[in-house]
C-alpha cells in the first residue's frame, strides 16, 4: 500500500482520523465479505483514502490558524515594546509626519463638518431677516460674524470690518450677537438687538460699544444708545421682551446646530473660521470667494 505524507499538527487529532479511517476500512471489508452482490454500491478502498487525504487536509488547514493566532498571542510585550521604542527613537521625524498627517486629516473633517452643516442652516446664516447688515447689502460677498462684546479678539476686529467696507464697495458683513462670556455679555446683547431694530447707525454704536473700556454690560450699552438719542428708559423696560429672548434663542439654537463654542467666528463662503485673522488674511479669503467660490482656491 502506498503510504500517505502526514503534516505536521496535533498528533491527537491525526489518531483520531486514522481511527475512523480503519473503521470505515473494516466496515468496507465486512461487508463485502457478507453481502457479495451489495459490494458494487459500497466505498471502495480508494474512496476510503481520498476521504481520509481530504479530512487530514482540512486538519492541516486548522491547525496552521491555530499556529498564527498563538504566534501572535505569544508576542511578548516586554519584547515588542522596546522594539517599537527604539524604531521610534532611530526615526523621530516618523511622529512629525504623523503629527503633520494627523492635522491635515482632522482640518479636512472639520471643513466637511462645516460645508454639510452651512448647507443645512444656509437661510438662518446668510439671509435671517432679523439680522444686522453693513457694508452692501446687495453685495456678491457675505462675511457673518458671531460676536461677544467682551471678547477682546472681536474688539480687535472692528477695525478690520471697517477697513473692509472701505476697500470693499461689494461686500456684505452680517453681524450676529453671541453673548456666552458673562451675564453682562447677555445684557449688552438685550439693548443691541433693540438698538438695531430703531433708526440709528447700528455700527456706529457697534463701535463705540466696543471701544468701551472695562467691562461691557447693561449701563455700556444704554450709554451708547443714549449718546444716538434712543431712549435708556424705552430700552431698559424692553429689553426682557418675549422678541429680544426669541432673538436670543435663535442664534444659540443656530451656533449649536453649526458646532460654534467661541468668539469671534466667521463664517464666508464654505468656511466657519475660529479667530480673529486680520484684515489682510479675510481680505484674500473674500478675493477667493470671489475667484472661485472657496476660501481656498487651487493653484
Amino acid at each position: 500500500m502506498t503510504a500517505i505524507a502526514l503534516p505536521r499538527f496535533d498528533l491527537s487529532r491525526v489518531a483520531a482520523l486514522m481511527a475512523a479511517a480503519l473503521l470505515a476500512l473494516a466496515s468496507l471489508v465486512s461487508l463485502s465479505m457478507t453481502a457479495p452482490a451489495l459490494a458494487d454500491d459500497t466505498l471502495s478502498e480508494s474512496d476510503v483514502r481520498a476521504i481520509v487525504t481530504e479530512m487530514l487536509d482540512d486538519e492541516r488547514a486548522k491547525w496552521e490558524a491555530d499556529q498564527v493566532r498563538q504566534d501572535f498571542t505569544e508576542l511578548d510585550p516586554d519584547v515588542l515594546h522596546p522594539m517599537i521604542e527604539s524604531y521610534l527613537m532611530e526615526n523621530p521625524k516618523l511622529l512629525q509626519r504623523m503629527s503633520v498627517a494627523l492635522e491635515t486629516q482632522l482640518r479636512q473633517e472639520e471643513a466637511e463638518r462645516s460645508r454639510v452643516a452651512l448647507a443645512s442652516y444656509e437661510t438662518e446664516v446668510f439671509n435671517n431677516p432679523g439680522d444686522v447688515v453693513i457694508g452692501n447689502p446687495d453685495g456678491d460677498v457675505t462675511l457673518v460674524e458671531f460676536f461677544d462684546y467682551n471678547c477682546p479678539y472681536c474688539a480687535e476686529s472692528v477695525p478690520d470690518l471697517m477697513q473692509l467696507i472701505d476697500s470693499d464697495p461689494n461686500l456684505r458683513i452680517v453681524l450676529k450677537e453671541f453673548p456666552i462670556l458673562s451675564q453682562e455679555s447677555l445684557e449688552a446683547a438685550r439693548i443691541a438687538f433693540l438698538v438695531a431694530d430703531t433708526d440709528v447707525d447700528y455700527f456706529d454704536f457697534h463701535a463705540r460699544l466696543f471701544s468701551t473700556p472695562g467691562k461691557i454690560g447693561r449701563e455700556a450699552a444704554l450709554n451708547a444708545a443714549a449718546d444716538l438719542g434712543l431712549s435708556r428708559v424705552d430700552l431698559e423696560l424692553r429689553m426682557e421682551s418675549p422678541e429680544v429672548n426669541q432673538a436670543l434663542q435663535d442664534n444659540y439654537a443656530l451656533a449649536q446646530g453649526l458646532g460654534l463654542s467661541t468668539t469671534p467666528t466667521f463664517i464666508l463662503g464654505d468656511e466657519i473660521i475660529r479667530g480673529a485673522l486680520g484684515y489682510e488674511l479675510l481680505k484674500q479669503k473674500i478675493d477667493n470667494v470671489r475667484a472661485c467660490g472657496s476660501t481656498a482656491c487651487e493653484g
